[in-house]
């Protein structure tokens, strides 16, 4: 799954269009750090300069802006900026419904399927454990096979917990 701040589509993007359509850079701000308010400052002002000069000029200019602040909003989150990515990609299942929920002002839907998910995958790796414990004593490969098993389930648990405690681009800032 893309970055969803990456997407020509993505929330990034359309802020940047709203920004041009207005001529107010400060619609986009919110989407940058602080830090990167300089740089989508001096960008802005370049773009809305050259924005009139024919119908190839504006479309350069304006993916140059999209560039630019999706670059520094990937920046603001520790995150690499990786180009931006065409319309349409699949967001996968949960970014539609987070995006309804905060829509419809209830997280509701979004709990259900976070939920619904975990569910489905702790039993699934539960029942797996289950099943190789049972075989476990039928020599060292099986023995092994539990073990990884038992481990993994107790690693991912730990890890999938450390993700639901975490502030939402904590993974970037790791890893950056």
């Amino acid at each position: 799954m893309p970055p969803h701040c990456d997407s020509m589509d993505g929330p990034v993007v359309a802020a940047a269009r709203q920004a041009l359509e207005a001529g107010d850079v400060n619609l986009i701000l919110p989407y940058v750090h602080k830090a990167g308010e300089d740089e989508v400052h001096k960008a802005f002002d370049k773009v809305i300069k050259v924005r009139n000069d024919g119908d190839l000029t504006r479309e350069i200019a304006d993916l140059y802006f999209f560039e630019t602040v999706v670059r520094v909003h990937r920046a603001g989150e520790g995150a690499p900026y990786t180009g931006l990515k065409p319309a349409g990609l699949s967001e996968g299942p949960v970014i539609p419904v987070a995006e309804e929920a905060i829509e419809k002002g209830s997280p509701e839907e979004l709990v259900k399927i976070l939920c619904d998910t975990l569910r489905e995958e702790v039993v699934h790796k539960f029942e797996r454990l289950m099943h190789l414990k049972q075989h476990a004593g039928h020599g060292v490969g099986a023995a092994r096979e539990y073990v990884e098993a038992m481990l993994g389930l107790q690693v991912w648990s730990h890890k999938l917990y450390g993700c639901a405690k975490a502030e939402p681009h904590d993974a970037h800032r790791e890893h950056a």
